[in-house]
């Protein structure tokens, strides 16, 4: 029974660590088009140093990270920065006619829909291990083989009420659908069809948004 329920505890960490590294991909796949964003964005709005640099830092925060827990915790950084940048249309409404942000929004929010995919099965994999190692008999097995509990959730964060804010900003300036896919999905919520209805991701926080 043991080694049957080691075996097991191995072949589901293994699942973790494959999911994480699709995870990872997307994650730099985003942080590659940022760079082209900025200096899109900086073409109309050279003036927004503090975004920029609050952008350059969080992106190189995600690129250097090593561990799932310190990528988690640099890519909220970043969707945090991500919005600043985009909530500039409000600002600068001419960005909304600029054919390179325009196909660069088409590129992240693509590359948002592939996160929050990847960031799902990511986070079903942890959850079956860690209910795995907590059943009995597998937490004694668990212990004894030196299995632990894995919380590195890929999970919405409180930074879903600042979503709220800026998406009323936002729509109110009549911000194209892909903003609000980009939008919707750093910080964990779904966009319905009509695009006005914002409602709850699973892993978002308690409350739905209506605009």
């Amino acid at each position: 029974m043991y080694v049957s329920a080691r075996n097991t505890m191995v072949r589901k960490n293994e699942a973790i660590k494959s999911d994480w590294a699709q995870v990872s991909v997307v994650l730099e796949r985003r942080a590659d088009l940022i760079p082209n964003l900025v200096a899109t964005v900086k073409g109309v709005a050279a003036q927004e140093i503090t975004v920029f640099t609050a952008v350059a830092n969080a992106r190189a925060n995600l690129m250097n990270a090593q561990t799932p827990k310190d990528k988690i915790a640099a890519n909220q950084q970043l969707d945090g920065a991500l919005v600043k940048v985009l909530a500039l249309t409000e600002n600068y409404p001419q960005l909304r006619s600029n054919e390179s942000f325009l196909r660069l929004q088409d590129e992240l929010a693509g590359t948002e829909n592939r996160i929050a995919v990847e960031r799902r099965r990511y986070d079903d994999a942890l959850q079956d291990y860690n209910a795995y190692i907590g059943q009995f008999p597998n937490n004694l097995f668990a212990g004894w083989a030196g299995f632990q509990r894995n919380d590195a959730y890929f999970a919405a964060t409180p930074a879903a009420q600042q979503w709220a804010l800026v998406i009323g900003v936002i729509a109110g300036a009549a911000v194209i659908p892909p903003v609000l896919n980009l939008l919707a999905h750093a910080f964990g919520f779904a966009v319905a069809a009509n695009i006005g209805t914002v409602t709850e991701h699973p892993l978002a926080a308690p409350q739905a948004v209506l605009i």
